[in-house]
């Protein structure tokens, strides 16, 4: 048996938090796995009852937040230290930055045999200014010099990551997509449906329009709030809006709808007939997903969104600006209508188009489910990495023990 230490920047409620998951309790027996990553950050939803589902008892770093704070993170290094001394793992497998730095530098201090890095998106643009980003990047090349394989979520990311941030060569990467569980979001939809909307209160004849994911700076929400007061000024039918999420600009948001002359609901002050909608978190997005119309997606940056994947699952037609890893997860014209980042008018005209046409949102709905379950199956991605772990083991003679 190989034991690998499996390292995640934090246990918040997301993609990688899933992924991990299922390569943990799916690669036994041949493979032991310890799961280890920080805390997540206040204003994220919590991962537990992913891990509680799958029987995985993570191990949490203290100290290990998302952003810099040298004397944390030295406490953090020394813990995974700790934690590769006691475990003797064969791999060390790190997923996103904060992780891929700490985990890395442990493991290539403690001798580890083989290193693995998953890129979960990057942070080389709209994250930071120009003299961060390019110390981030000094950074990532050296890590992957010294790194056995690396990861990425698709052709696009890649390709990114090759071509134009040179952060390795080619040989180095290997694409492996992200994989779920997907049948809980095309199951009881009516029944669901009707919760969520009962719960909001959208009625039927209402076209909801939804976007998931944190509130901070890069996922645009600015953007998406400014075109979706455009598609509802144009539009002649009923139209509202659903921002499924929490975090550092909820307030600002709040604002934002007040210039923007919405009203909005909030969960601590609710209101049944606003035009926006602020949920906060929802751990069952199945039942958020089953209850909205559309998805949208606005973001400056993106490595593979997650909440478009659940989207088609559930039959979800798409509108989304064309960024990062975007076109390797919906197929352009076919389940998604896509706008150039940071385009207002274009994505209001999507939103318009796509709100207004019942017959094209049919039409994407039926591909979206076809395509995301035939590409993002969670055994597609254990069977993957299972094969890549081998190859890199036979490659570097570890013996099994």
């Amino acid at each position: 048996m190989y034991r690998i230490l499996r390292i995640i920047n934090r246990f918040n409620l997301g993609g990688p938090a899933y992924n991990v998951a299922y390569l943990t309790r799916f690669l036994a027996p041949e493979f032991q796995t310890m799961l280890a990553g920080g805390e997540k950050d206040d204003t994220e939803a919590s991962s537990d009852f992913i891990f509680q589902r799958y029987g995985i008892t993570p191990t949490v770093i203290p100290g290990m937040k998302r952003s810099i704070l040298p004397y944390n993170d030295l406490m953090a290094y020394r813990k995974i230290k700790q934690l590769i001394k006691t475990f003797k793992p064969h791999i060390v497998h790190t997923h996103a930055s904060k992780a891929g730095f700490l985990g890395r530098m442990a493991a290539f201090s403690c001798g580890v045999p083989v290193t693995v890095h998953t890129f979960h998106g990057h942070i080389f643009h709209s994250y930071f200014g120009s003299w961060q980003t390019s110390l981030y990047k000094n950074i990532e090349q050296y890590l992957a010099s010294r790194t056995t394989a690396l990861i990425a979520l698709s052709e696009k990311q890649k390709e990114e990551l090759l071509s134009i941030n040179h952060i390795a060569p080619a040989h180095k990467f290997h694409v492996i997509p992200l994989g779920f569980d997907l049948d809980r979001f095309n199951t009881d939809q009516p029944v669901k449906r009707k919760q969520f909307r009962t719960r909001y209160g959208f009625a039927e004849n209402e076209v909801v329009i939804g976007i998931i994911g944190r509130l901070v700076p890069v996922k645009n929400h600015d953007l998406f709030l400014e075109a979706f007061r455009k598609a509802k000024d144009k539009s002649g039918a009923p139209l509202r809006a659903c921002i499924v999420g929490d975090g550092e600009l909820r307030l600002h948001l709040a604002d934002k709808c007040k210039a923007l002359h919405l009203s909005y609901s909030m969960p601590e002050n609710e209101n049944p007939s606003a035009d926006v909608v602020f949920t906060s978190w929802i751990k069952e997005v199945d039942i958020a997903l089953a209850g909205l119309d559309i998805v949208a997606l606005s973001s400056l940056n993106e490595g593979t969104p997650v909440s478009l994947i659940e989207a088609q699952a559930a039959g979800k037609p798409i509108v989304s600006t064309r960024t990062g890893g975007i076109e390797n997860v919906v197929i352009p014209d076919v389940t998604a209508l896509l706008s150039a980042s940071n385009n207002m008018q274009a994505l209001a005209d999507n939103l318009y188009r796509l709100a207004s046409d019942r017959q094209l949102r049919t039409a994407l709905s039926a591909q979206g489910m076809k395509f995301v379950n035939e590409r993002f199956n969670y055994k597609i991605l254990v069977e993957n990495t299972r094969k890549l772990y081998m190859e890199l083991l036979e490659r570097n003679k570890v013996a099994e023990g």
